[in-house]
């Protein structure tokens, strides 16, 4: 080899290892920064004329595995949501307290009843009155204070949703001036090493809050999608995250390529975005179901109990609620026979009428029978009533009073064949005597049955919106009210359940014996809400979404308007402890002062078998308001336990994950060193190299003459 050449090989070899010794330089000095991946030197002979001439650096590349890096975004997308998920539904039990405590929310009823029992021996003694309606609204408020803290956990995962969208957002945008810096570098012939390092800390960030795939491209730069392939990053633009909340439907988050204005549902996947869309949606307004559907129950059955009880004596005025319902069509659904009684203060008999509603007459004290209509009941009872009393009908309320204001009004059904309609008793159905009371709706066993007109009036939209199990909206359907031709609730239900312009690929309503409308979804957890609602029944009546308490945010609010009847809070002695008894005999008072079998009957609703409608991951059932409050207590307790084992599983992958991605991409010290030594070695040879070069080449020109 000329001197030249063995010069040149040399001074190849001093830059090549001077270029090695700075790399692992670097991969020392940064071995404990986050996000820094080892850098290598790529190096190969450096041929001219056909043979070697030392040795060229070709890159310095990030020592990088793409499968593990996709492991480790699946990996930290699971662990984001399963960790927020495991948070909050940890507060929304904790908002239901112990259920091991006496004390805690879930056992409060058990106090009530224990006060009802303590009524029922002391009748007259406005003490325990005083305590149950104490214990009662105690119960009531607590009830709210838990659907409120329900409602603010979800209000907490849709403020945080709105944080985690702008994160995304500008993360994306990050990533994608990072593309620009790599492509730049690249095309220079310098380093891209940093912007890559940053940008894969960008990536990692991205991927807990949402599912990402993520391609590098062969000029260094790197394509994110989705993992159902829907564009984020790449083309040298960057996608916008948009969030759309509500308060009473499902929040969606949508995808606007960018310099587009069209918009398209996210398919997020995993990561904490999901799992605050799936609490938000979903799991939240599961709990809230379950918490109306205890509440709503109970007070139904002890309103129940009270309606087929009365106080002594017996109020003037008995007023019901808004049954949201017009008269005759209630009317011409019952069945059965009820008794209404006109009882002076004395506890004796004025004036009985009874009403058999499935033979359509009344009679009076006993006497012959006069027929009635569902359109004529209310001028046939005030006949029948005879001076003693008056009947009206208001605003879908039932209204009986006694004439006198010594006299006061009482209620029975027949024991034999007693009254009917959407399974509850007359003064039941109307509200007339509830122990609870509501400025809402909140009893949706409205009685209606297939062929009853459905009073809705045409025209009229209520727009569903239906979510998968995971909280994300699939569809959003406007159904119209049908005209005035097809008035039935059989047409109202064909209408509803239409495979086009109604729910009919999602799922189908149904009306029970009761009244009740129902939906059942096609897919296993899917989720209907109601995003707006313009339906009337009647004029001013209320809407369908009111009337059959359709979605959970409805039934919620319905849940959190009790209160104990403001005639009872007012004077404790108002409270129905007694029951109306028409078998007694002449000349003894029907309604007595000492009776406590009301109060008997309010404390066996612990006891009664009671209907639940189907609620988050409760079934429907039929059972004790106890063993409801238990089941209720169970499927939190489970629904948690279950969001903290996939939290500490979905943990221990991601760090597995993260141990076996370090392992290939993160500085070993131990092989960096064995490296700087070697090329500290390779670093003396070279210049030993060139010292021998220039030896010779001062030896030669020493001879020469």
């Amino acid at each position: 080899m000329a001197i030249s050449g063995m010069m040149s090989a040399a001074l190849s070899g001093l830059e090549t290892a001077q270029t090695a010794l700075t790399t692992v330089s670097n991969n020392i000095t940064n071995v404990n920064t986050p996000g820094y991946v080892q850098e290598v030197v790529q190096q190969s002979p450096a041929v001219a004329g056909g043979a070697v001439d030392g040795v060229t650096v070709d890159d310095v590349q990030r020592v990088t595995s793409q499968y593990l890096e996709s492991a480790n975004y699946q990996a930290a997308s699971s662990a984001g949501s399963a960790s927020v998920i495991s948070k909050l539904l940890s507060q929304a039990q904790g908002a239901f307290g112990d259920p091991s405590q006496a004390s805690s929310y879930l056992n409060q009823l058990s106090t009530v009843f224990t006060d009802f029992t303590a009524a029922a021996n002391s009748p007259a003694s406005s003490l325990p009155r005083t305590q149950a309606a104490d214990d009662l609204n105690t119960f009531l408020d607590s009830s709210q204070t838990v659907a409120g803290t329900l409602s603010g956990i979800q209000t907490q995962a849709q403020s945080q949703i709105t944080d985690d969208v702008g994160q995304v957002n500008q993360l994306l945008s990050q990533i994608n001036t990072l593309n620009g810096s790599i492509t730049t570098a690249n095309a220079q012939s310098g380093s891209a090493a940093g912007s890559q390092d940053s940008q894969a800390q960008l990536l990692q960030q991205l991927s807990s809050l949402m599912s990402i795939n993520v391609s590098t491209q062969s000029n260094g730069t790197v394509s994110v999608q989705t993992s159902t392939g829907q564009l984020l990053v790449g083309n040298g633009n960057a996608a916008t995250l948009s969030y759309t909340p509500s308060a009473t439907a499902q929040a969606s988050i949508s995808l606007s390529p960018a310099g587009s204005p069209e918009t398209t549902p996210l398919q997020i996947g995993s990561g904490e975005l999901q799992g605050l869309l799936s609490l938000s949606n979903t799991q939240i307004p599961g709990i809230q179901a379950q918490l109306s559907t205890y509440v709503n129950g109970a007070v139904n059955a002890l309103n129940a109990a009270s309606n087929a009880s009365t106080a002594v004596p017996p109020p003037q005025t008995l007023t019901g609620r808004n049954t949201g319902l017009d008269l005759p069509t209630i009317v011409g659904d019952f069945t059965g026979t009820t008794n209404i009684a006109i009882v002076n203060s004395s506890g004796d008999l004025q004036q009985q009428v009874a009403v058999d509603f499935t033979s359509d007459t009344m009679s009076v004290n006993g006497g012959a029978s006069t027929s009635f209509t569902p359109s004529t009941f209310l001028s046939s009872l005030n006949t029948a009533l005879g001076g003693t009393g008056t009947a009206s009908f208001s605003n879908g309320a039932l209204s009986i009073s006694a004439t006198s204001s010594s006299s006061g009004v009482a209620i029975s059904d027949d024991a034999t064949s007693p009254a009917q309609d959407g399974g509850q008793g007359f003064s039941q159905f109307f509200g007339l005597n509830n122990l609870v009371t509501s400025s809402q709706i909140t009893n949706y066993n409205t009685g209606l049955q297939a062929s009853d007109d459905s009073g809705f009036t045409p025209g009229g939209v209520i727009t569903f919106e239906i979510s998968n199990s995971s909280g994300t909206p699939m569809a959003n359907i406007p159904v119209t009210m049908p005209s005035a031709g097809s008035p039935t609730m059989q047409d109202l239900l064909n209408t509803l359940n239409a495979p086009i312009g109604g729910v009919g690929q999602y799922g189908s309503f149904s009306l029970n014996s009761n009244g009740a409308l129902t939906f059942t979804p096609t897919s296993a957890g899917a989720t209907l809400s109601v995003a707006s609602d313009t339906t009337e029944r009647g004029a001013d009546g209320p809407s369908m979404s009111e009337l059959f308490g359709i979605g959970s945010a409805q039934q919620t609010a319905a849940a959190a308007s009790y209160e104990v009847n403001p005639t009872i809070s007012a004077n404790p002695m108002n409270m129905p402890l007694a029951t109306l008894d028409l078998s007694a005999a002449s000349g003894t008072p029907v309604v007595a002062a000492g009776d406590g079998s009301g109060a008997t009957a309010l404390a066996a609703v612990a006891n009664t078998e009671t209907s639940f409608g189907a609620a988050g991951t409760l079934p429907a059932m039929t059972t004790t308001v106890a063993q409801y409050a238990a089941n209720l207590a169970g499927a939190l307790g489970q629904q948690s336990s279950a969001a903290d084992s996939a939290d500490t599983a979905a943990t221990a992958v991601q760090t597995e994950a993260q141990t076996r991605l370090q392992s290939v991409e993160g500085v070993n010290l131990d092989q960096e060193l064995v490296n700087l030594t070697t090329y500290q070695q390779a670093y003396n040879a070279s210049a030993r190299l060139v010292q021998a070069s220039q030896n010779m080449i001062s030896t030669l020109l020493d001879i020469i003459p």
